[in-house]
């Protein structure tokens, strides 16, 4: 785009790609998709590799990184390859230290496959302990504290993260409804949600539909949200008052939960501790219990 500034750092660049993705074309959206979750490997592969693994033509990426101001894409590269110079260790690096630490090799056997899980899990793990802020989590935690009755809503490979979360606030005697996709009635129940309660959306790729209309829905009601996500470019963070975004990386099969599911107890132990004014000790109640 002629008389664009293009953006001289990292951070600034992943603003604009925010600020302008709504508007973007579906390849470009794509694009900055990728950009956004793959900042490692944007610095070190060639354009072409980059294009390949997207399934989009090399002149898409450097006409997008021209609409952005630069001459092309190197230019734009050029700041994702300052980042990774002064970065801590990404996911990438970690999965590699971790295989040479188990000593790893190319195995297909069952037990291999599950060693390549683990280790993917861990690498996440550590990722997302790097990129969730305290500020997210305690403000996540007094919306949870302060919401009259907390809904909850994932489908598909998110429907395990919300049931944990309900678990877990039913225990603790907080009020929770889980927006349940049977009977067709989950769009009807959340028009239900006043302003003084409080949605936890969580959806990763291929977002479910009825997942984002509702958290739309909410949202334009004044319905407080705390969303779960892959990427701060999911359709869930304009609606969202705290988005926690916990990337993904691919799997052989299918993507692993482990993350998700470690930062969905972390929140609910968050609210524990405060509905049990216990900031050291909080703890999750049994049902044998007397």
């Amino acid at each position: 785009m002629h008389g664009t500034k293009a953006p001289e750092n990292y951070e600034d660049l992943i603003r604009l790609i925010h600020d302008r993705h709504d508007q973007m074309s579906k390849t470009y959206q794509q694009i900055s998709v990728y950009l956004t979750q793959n900042p490692n490997e944007v610095a070190i592969r060639p354009v072409n590799t980059i294009a390949a693994s997207c399934n989009i033509h090399a002149s898409s990426f450097v006409r997008f990184a021209q609409s952005l101001g630069y001459t092309g894409f190197k230019d734009l590269q050029a700041l994702f390859q300052k980042r990774l110079s002064t970065a801590a260790p990404g996911f990438d690096a970690r999965k590699r230290a971790l295989e040479s630490e188990l000593q790893l090799r190319e195995d297909r056997s069952e037990l291999g496959f599950l060693r390549d899980l683990v280790v993917r899990d861990i690498a996440s793990l550590q990722d997302m302990l790097e990129k969730i802020s305290a500020e997210d989590l305690s403000r996540a935690a007094e919306l949870i504290e302060q919401a009259g009755t907390v809904y909850l809503i994932g489908q598909l490979r998110s429907e395990p993260v919300v049931n944990l979360m309900r678990y877990i606030l039913t225990m603790l005697g907080k009020r929770c409804i889980l927006l349940d996709a049977s009977g067709g009635l989950s769009t009807h129940m959340a028009r239900t949600i006043q302003p003084t309660d409080l949605l936890i959306a969580v959806s990763f790729r291929f977002y479910a539909t009825e997942v984002v209309n509702i958290t739309g829905e909410c949202a334009a009601r004044g319905v407080p949200i705390v969303a779960i996500s892959d990427t701060t470019l999911s359709p869930l963070m304009k609606s969202a008052r705290v988005l926690f975004a916990v990337p993904e990386h691919e799997y052989t099969f299918s993507r692993s939960l482990a993350a998700p599911m470690c930062l969905a107890q972390a929140l609910m132990t968050c609210v524990a501790a405060r509905v049990q004014h216990d900031s050291e000790t909080p703890r999750i109640p049994i049902v044998t219990e007397k």
